[in-house]
């Protein structure tokens, strides 16, 4: 079996796995969550002579852009959901387009049959978001051409085009993603091969390496965690790391 044939596996079976985990968990002591990242600033307070701290957590700010299908979409469209987002640009020859088959696999993890016995996307569960570093060049029709590639489902991952200054701006003061650059690449691109996972109150959950099999094995468990963490009627103690 080739190495893409067992990530594919590795991926789609993981979800179900992680699925059976969880729900043993919750008849146990505790879950232990991904931990939250991006301290805004730590609050102390004194009441009747003790003291107690409370971590005041970034919260993404909104950003609005253009979908590959010529659609105005904004980040906060996305309600009650766990995101997931990476960054990328269509005429990439190196780490893009193996991320991008990384995440399609991810996406089709979480395909069920409908009653007509076709495969779609459950976008209850998770979104999947990737911004152009080159928007200047991808265009709408460039980003359906890439997507449709891919096989990207329309419905719930957005390929984002927009001004180049609000993108750079979003992944380095919103979510904290470097710049790296790559061998022929051009350097004034924001470039990583990290996935960014975001909680439905856009508090960032995880980076991963997009280019990883263990690191999306990490991430489609995690996943199933915050959507247990979404469901508050669920009867069992949560721990959350604490931030490093």
């Amino acid at each position: 079996m080739n190495k893409k044939a067992v990530v594919a596996l590795c991926i789609a079976t993981f979800i179900p796995i992680a699925s059976y985990l969880i729900l043993k968990q919750t008849g146990e002591d505790a879950v232990v969550m991904p931990r939250k990242y991006l301290m805004d600033s730590v609050v102390t307070k004194t009441v009747d002579g003790k003291t107690t701290t409370d971590t005041v957590w970034h919260k993404t700010e909104n950003i609005s852009l253009v979908n590959q299908l010529g659609d105005s979409v904004s980040l906060y469209d996305i309600e009650n959901r766990v995101i997931v987002a990476d960054f990328f640009f269509t005429r990439c020859p190196y780490i893009c387009p193996q991320m991008t088959k990384n995440m399609a696999k991810l996406q089709q993890s979480f395909s069920h049959n409908n009653k007509n016995g076709r495969k779609v996307i459950d976008s209850s569960i998770v979104r999947f978001i990737s911004f152009s570093i080159d928007p200047e060049r991808d265009s709408v029709p460039s980003l359906r051409r890439y997507a449709d590639k891919f096989g990207v489902d329309h419905d719930n991952w957005w390929l984002l085009t927009g001004k180049k200054k609000t993108i750079y701006d979003f992944a380095l003061n919103e979510l904290k993603v470097g710049i790296t650059d790559g061998e022929g690449i051009d350097t004034s691109f924001l470039h990583t091969e990290k996935l960014v996972l975001l909680d439905k109150d856009f508090i960032v959950r995880g980076y991963y390496n997009g280019l990883d099999t263990t690191a999306l094995s990490k991430l489609a468990k995690d996943i199933g965690l915050l959507m247990l963490e979404k469901d508050k009627k669920k009867k069992f103690n949560i721990f959350e790391p604490s931030a490093l």
